[in-house]
């Protein structure tokens, strides 16, 4: 039986484009955090790209994002993880392709907060003991790890053992003068946000992100269940799915 032209048209009709999903790690990780969240998303026909967040500095770090958004030239759903969120909360005001905003465990700064004072706002953080000795730059300033024997207590508590081996070893530093740089104008204000933490994380505190989430008038909340700072490494699926529910986001 042949289609009548109405039928014959809905079904040559191109299913719609799916954004390109952006993400952004944040200190003591690198863009190998999101593994699990990408095989998920690309699985499920998202393109994806993990940026290598240079923490150096919450301006630079939101120009270099801002010029990776700038090469996609199609809609995008931009996620940050910890750090990552004063990142993608400036990187975005510029670009209107992002249609939505996912702080992972994330800082989501009001103009003039500092991620250190976040962090600070309410008890419960224990990532200063846990510090290294800062690293004097050549150039001035000091780089910040976390020890290693601490890494997977303070960081990935939920994570295999010799995973978080792993990530200790390959952390990427951070500059002390990043965790204190104020933001500008952020972009939760103008842009649907949606948020996931755990709520055993001791990087920054759960009430912390409960606060910037009901600031931020968060779409969607979750909250994992006994999951660490780095929740999108031990608990991928709830992450990638609310990702993917931010993507459908009007």
């Amino acid at each position: 039986m042949a289609l009548s032209g109405n039928a014959s048209a809905q079904a040559e009709k191109p299913a719609p484009v799916k954004p390109t999903i952006v993400l952004v790690h944040g200190a003591f990780a690198d863009a190998s955090s999101w593994n699990g969240v990408v095989k998920i998303l690309e699985k499920d026909g998202y393109p994806v790209v993990a940026a290598a967040n240079p923490l150096r500095g919450v301006a630079n770090d939101a120009a270099y994002v801002a010029d990776v958004l700038s090469s996609i030239g199609s809609p995008v759903v931009l996620v940050g993880h910890s750090y990552g969120g004063s990142v993608i909360s400036e990187a975005a005001n510029d670009n209107a392709n992002v249609k939505a905003l996912v702080y992972v465990a994330a800082f989501a700064p009001e103009a003039g907060e500092t991620a250190t004072g976040l962090a600070g706002k309410f008890p419960g953080s224990t990532l200063g003991p846990t510090l290294a000795p800062p690293v004097p730059l050549s150039g001035g300033g000091k780089d910040l790890y976390i020890q290693q024997d601490k890494f997977r207590d303070q960081f990935a508590a939920d994570v295999p053992d010799a995973e978080a081996k792993l990530m200790a070893a390959t952390q990427r530093p951070i500059t002390e003068a990043a965790l204190n740089e104020s933001q500008t104008a952020p972009a939760w204000k103008k842009i649907p946000a949606l948020f996931i933490y755990g709520d055993k994380d001791r990087n920054i505190p759960p009430q912390a992100f409960a606060f910037m989430a009901a600031r931020a008038h968060s779409r969607e909340t979750v909250v994992v269940e006994g999951a660490s700072h780095v929740v999108m490494v031990s608990n991928p699926e709830p992450v990638a799915r609310l990702i993917e529910r931010a993507a459908a986001v009007q």
